[in-house]
């Protein structure tokens, strides 16, 4: 007899086929929307079996994702979109999100709501649901909901929203299996909802946007959301107008036939209020409260909440967060650079005085010419197993504890520590997240530079970012600072001292990105500073196994393997450099 956990339906060992990158004949195409710092990203890997990198930090998808999965013999293409506060926003990436939910014409819209925020997020939700048929509110994190003193009716939310809600916790794939199947039945049409609107616009309001709707539905019978558009053209959303006109939103309406509409919106638009859209999201703000009241009940522990409050002040504070941000950053190339000593001295036993006189031994019995054996043994794996001897522990040890930071949620507050100075600099804030992001890799850090939506910001922001020292450089500026730096001071000291010289270049960089976006901002690329809101997540306990494991893999690795590209033919290179003659004189 089988166990009911074999033969249910919501099985996923059994029914969900994680298909990556590559499928063919996709059925059904899901859309991924959510504020920033929900877990989109954790429930997308989940679902496809990618790895995209996640993180305790808003903004990890910029652009956004693809993958696919095979559920009961139906392929899902999932689309990751970037993380936005409103359908309303109008930076590039918030805009991306916005144009797929409401003319990518998705066959189902999950919006992924953090559980222990709810009334922040569910104004998003809400937007969707007026705009969108076949939504799913996904309630992610709900186990730190639970910890909190948070508890959901999920089945009165459900009735209320009259869509499907389903409590999930991604990291632990806690809920996953209903999703799948929640997702499977409205994919057959056995679960069906429809466009819902929460906020009743008055009457002068409905009758313009229905004339410039109705001329919209004019020009082009098949373009969705026609009522959205024309509310947007009325409220003068410039960004919307010009992509209208370049025939981004609809190719059957242009340039060339936009002028009527154009007059169309400058005659209603004297009846349209001015601050309709303030007022539209107060309303939204409002619904949502009333509709959480009635399914959501919290005892939110206040000692919890004040130990949070305290670090947080701790960590963000104008003098001390300076402090704590150096002793971290200190603390761990400490560990990095003591630590690697002991396998980097085991590797290099290993590889330099075991395996390798035993390949020369192996490769003189097997008569391999003397050139054949030196550019194989003595060029291209001396230089492969120095490279992994003196690379491989640094990366081993530094990748996880960055990573281990970054999912508790420090990341961010770095980010908002730095956020004064680079606006006296004359510089995005924002600019403090991508130049964040750029210690772990510089192109996304250049990449996440579409979060900013001033040109000039954002130029200023993709030339300085290559002052972040990224993880392609750490182990290379470990191992530099071990070997010329720690050799001129005490065996004792070597450690500490080689940190510091590290501490030193990354400060360096730092310097050079602040100095480089204030002397720009001042000559090239004159211009006001902008300002930003950065939501600071909740700190996060890191799931260390599986961070070890991820950072080992995704980056440890990689990095190594590109390293391993490189150092192959260049030690066979310089081993052909080295031994042969041309005229009696070595290359």
């Amino acid at each position: 007899m089988k166990s009911t956990c074999q033969v249910c339906e919501l099985n996923t060992a059994s029914q969900l086929k994680k298909l990556g990158e590559n499928a063919a004949n996709t059925q059904f195409t899901i859309a991924l929307a959510g504020n920033p710092n929900t877990g989109k990203s954790t429930i997308f890997n989940a679902l496809t079996g990618l790895k995209q990198h996640t993180g305790n930090w808003p903004g990890k998808t910029v652009t956004h994702s693809e993958g696919y999965f095979s559920y009961q013999q139906n392929t899902f293409k999932i689309v990751d979109l970037p993380g936005t506060y409103s359908l309303l926003s109008t930076s590039d990436d918030e805009e991306a999100a916005r144009d797929f939910v409401l003319f990518g014409k998705p066959d189902i819209t999950v919006v992924v709501v953090d559980a222990g925020r709810m009334q922040r997020h569910f104004s998003l939700l809400l937007q969707v649901m007026e705009v969108s048929e076949n939504v799913i509110l996904c309630l992610n994190l709900m186990d730190e909901a639970k910890k909190h003193g948070t508890e959901i009716d999920t089945r009165t939310l459900s009735r209320d929203l009259g869509i499907p809600v389903i409590g999930t916790s991604a990291r632990s794939k806690e809920g996953i299996p209903e999703l799948l199947s929640t997702i499977h039945k409205m994919a057959k049409g056995e679960i069906v909802t429809k466009k819902k609107s929460f906020v009743k616009p008055s009457k002068t309001v409905e009758n313009s946007v229905d004339k410039v709707a109705k001329h919209l539905s004019e020009l082009d019978t098949e373009l969705d959301n026609t009522e959205w558009i024309a509310a947007r053209l009325l409220e003068g959303n410039e960004n919307l107008t010009e992509e209208l006109k370049k025939g981004i939103i609809s190719t059957r309406i242009n340039s060339e036939n936009f002028e009527p509409i154009y007059h169309l919106v400058e005659e209603y638009k004297t009846d349209f209020p001015k601050n309709y859209h303030d007022e539209r999201i107060e309303n939204l703000y409002a619904e949502a409260t009333k509709i959480i009241q009635s399914s959501v009940s919290s005892t939110e522990s206040q000692r919890l909440f004040r130990i949070e409050r305290m670090i947080d002040n701790l960590v963000t504070h104008r003098i001390w967060g300076f402090g704590i941000m150096f002793l971290l950053l200190s603390l761990v190339l400490w560990l990095t650079i003591i630590g690697a000593n002991y396998p980097s001295e085991f590797l290099s036993f290993l590889l330099l005085e075991k395996i390798y006189p035993f390949l020369k031994t192996g490769a003189n019995e097997l008569n391999f010419p003397w050139w054949l054996s030196g550019l194989l043994i003595d060029g291209i794996y001396l230089a492969t197993a120095w490279v992994v001897s003196v690379m491989l522990p640094p990366m081993a040890i530094f990748f996880p504890l960055f990573t281990l930071l970054e999912d508790f949620g420090y990341l961010p507050r770095v980010a908002f520590n730095l956020d004064r100075i680079f606006r006296k600099t004359g510089a995005h804030g924002k600019q403090a997240l991508t130049m964040s992001m750029g210690f772990g890799c510089n192109a996304a850090g250049v990449v996440a530079t579409r979060i900013i939506n001033s040109p000039r910001e954002k130029l200023i922001a993709i030339i300085t970012n290559n002052f972040a020292l990224c993880n392609g450089r750490w182990g290379t500026q470990i191992l530099m600072a071990t070997l010329f730096i720690g050799v001129l001071v005490p065996e004792q000291w070597s450690g500490l001292v080689s940190m510091l010289a590290v501490v030193g270049i990354v400060i360096l960089g730092i310097a050079f990105t602040f100095f480089t976006s204030w002397l720009l901002s001042r000559t090239l690329l004159k211009g006001e500073a902008s300002f930003f809101t950065l939501e600071l997540p909740p700190y996060r306990p890191p799931q260390v196994w599986q961070t070890i494991y991820t950072s080992l893999i995704d980056r440890t690795l990689l990095v190594l393997w590109r390293a391993i590209i490189f150092a192959v033919p260049a030690g066979g290179a310089f081993w052909l450099i080295s031994f042969i003659n041309i005229g009696g004189h070595p290359l």
